[in-house]
């Protein structure tokens, strides 16, 4: 894309000879990797050192829906983080350079994106997870215009085929990752749309983890949840 992009990377204190998991972690809309270890997720840098890894936080530029988009050749976010990042990030930092111990997650918007990306990249990330994620643009409604979806994908009635619901699962059952749901029940904007896809994947047989639980499409709900899931990202990684 050209130009400079933030990531914080919260590391564990670097150890001469060890080398570190690391997992992707994509903000929601008008989110940005300052306020994600500040607000979101305030309990990272103490996961990282608990758990051994290294966590990369990419600037999602407010809105980038995290996509390769055709008609915005500033918005390139999927190729950035699936491919460029991880290079820089392996490059740096002293990484396990192996799938097997990289994963990608996020909520919101972020959720949509860690499954984008992951699904774009399924041979860099074994593990995607996703938190009150706007996973099926189909229920957006006026939402697709107000959360700028259409100035980088386009219109709704041109939505490229591998974004609809049903390709996307048939290309989940295919790409050899585990994937992890949640969803809080007051999620007045995300719950049924999980609900959905979780039912979709379900009757396509796509081995995946569900689960909802009391909370709102809100920092309470969210930060309790992506903890939780980060958790989850080490017991799968610790197989």
């Amino acid at each position: 894309m050209k130009k400079d992009i933030e990531t914080v990377i919260i590391t564990p204190e670097i150890k001469k000879g060890k080398l570190y998991k690391t997992v992707y972690i994509l903000h929601g809309y008008s989110g940005n990797p300052n306020r994600t270890y500040k607000q979101d997720i305030p309990d990272l840098v103490k996961k990282s050192e608990q758990f051994q890894t290294i966590y990369v936080l990419p600037d999602g530029n407010f809105n980038s829906w995290y996509v390769d988009s055709q008609i915005n050749n500033k918005s390139q976010y999927s190729t950035f983080i699936g491919k460029e990042l991880i290079d820089y990030v392996d490059s740096h930092f002293p990484t396990i350079k192996d799938r097997k111990s990289r994963g990608i997650l996020g909520w919101s918007m972020g959720g949509f994106g860690a499954v984008n990306v992951g699904l774009n990249h399924n041979q860099a990330f074994s593990v995607v997870g996703s938190t009150c994620g706007a996973l099926d643009f189909a229920y957006f409604g006026e939402g697709y215009k107000n959360y700028q979806v259409e100035d980088v994908l386009g219109a709704f009635e041109k939505l490229p085929s591998e974004y609809q619901i049903n390709n996307r699962a048939d290309k989940m059952k295919n790409a050899d990752q585990y994937y992890i749901f949640d969803c809080g029940t007051e999620d007045e904007q995300m719950i049924e749309m999980n609900r959905n896809f979780h039912k979709t994947l379900t009757n396509k047989g796509v081995e995946h983890f569900y689960t909802e639980s009391l909370g709102k499409h809100d920092i309470e709900y969210w930060s309790k949840a992506l903890s939780n899931q980060l958790s989850l990202f080490e017991n799968y990684f610790q197989r």
